[in-house]
Order: structure tokens, then C-alpha cells, then sequence
């Protein structure tokens, strides 16, 4: 299915690449997938590349329903299920997701009494002028606060300490062939 014409059977809610702007592709839209990686698909459309979540691709017939289907999550905590929804994002501009580059640094998942739990969690970037960081803090956002028992998410850009290669787990260094 990767570089093959798909036409969408719905209205597809997508984010242009790497503007991060959000936008509708018309039912009918021709796309080509160029990528499937964590909760989202890659795809050249007729206003450039996109990127759409499984879910919603699934939803527009772009994918198979199989696909868009997220693990039963039910036996994980709430800090674990945040974690699982960090590394389902990837970095589009290396195609290895956020928790492998060792761009998050820290999640703190607290309590309120009013019900819920505030999700904090601490990132950074490759580089502090990275054209796609409020496009991957907004998939954060909105993928956490998707979980329940979330009441509140505030997601933090951190520079200290600042990011290098060693940050990396093993399997993103084997993966962009890095020694």
C-alpha cells in the first residue's frame, strides 16, 4: 500500500508538513502513503505531505479498519499508557519516534482530587529551531488527553540538558545506522 494512489472515502482531518497546520482533505482526495510509523501515516496529497492519525485514516478508508485499531491498553497505568503514546510519535524529519531519540525526558502523572490526573510531561528537541516541535507537542497533547483518567496535560520544552546522539536507546541508533 506505501506509494500507491488511494482515494479517501471521507473527509480526513490531517496537518500539513512541516507547517503543522491543521486541515480537512476533501472525500475524494488522492494521497499516496510514503510512511507508516507509530499512530500516524505519512502522505503526498495535491497541498503537499500530511500526516493523519492511524485511527483517522482507518476511519477514512485510507488504511485497513485492522490497522487503526489501538491495543487494549486496560491492564496498563495511566503513566505506562502515557509512555505508550509518546512513542507511538514520530519525529518526522528522522523517522524514529520521540521516546527512542531520548527526546522526552520525564513524565509525572499527579493525582486531583477532583477527579482525573494533571500529565506533565518534559521534552526537547534535536534542535531549538525545529520547524516541527509545536506539531509533536500538539500530537502529545492531544494524544494524552485522549487517554482516561486525564484532566489536565501541559507538555514542557526543555533545553538542559540539550539533546546529542547519545540520548538515543540502541534500537534508534540501529535504526538510522548510527555506530
Amino acid at each position: 500500500m506505501l506509494n500507491e494512489e488511494v482515494i479517501t472515502k471521507a473527509e480526513t482531518a490531517a496537518i500539513q508538513i512541516p507547517a503543522g497546520n491543521a486541515l480537512i482533505l476533501p472525500e475524494g482526495s488522492r494521497i499516496y502513503i510514503t510512511q507508516k510509523l507509530g499512530n500516524t501515516i505519512t502522505a503526498a496529497t495535491d497541498v503537499g505531505l500530511v500526516r493523519i492519525s492511524r485511527v483517522e485514516a482507518a476511519r477514512a478508508g485510507i488504511i485497513p479498519e485492522e490497522e487503526g485499531v489501538e491495543e487494549s491498553d486496560e491492564n496498563l497505568t495511566l503513566e505506562e499508557r502515557v509512555w505508550k503514546v509518546l512513542g507511538g510519535i514520530v519525529d518526522p524529519e528522522i523517522p524514529v519516534d520521540i521516546v527512542n531519540l531520548g527526546l522526552v525526558y520525564g513524565v509525572e502523572v499527579i493525582p486531583q482530587k477532583e477527579g482525573g490526573a494533571q500529565v506533565n510531561v518534559q521534552m526537547t528537541l534535536t534542535a531549538p529551531g525545529c520547524t516541527m516541535g509545536p506539531h509533536m507537542m500538539a500530537e502529545a497533547e492531544m494524544g494524552i488527553y485522549a487517554l482516561d483518567g486525564v484532566g489536565g496535560v501541559n507538555i514542557e520544552f526543555v533545553w538542559d540538558p540539550p539533546w546529542n546522539q547519545e540520548m538515543m536507546t540502541e534500537e534508534a541508533r540501529m535504526q538510522l545506522g548510527i555506530e
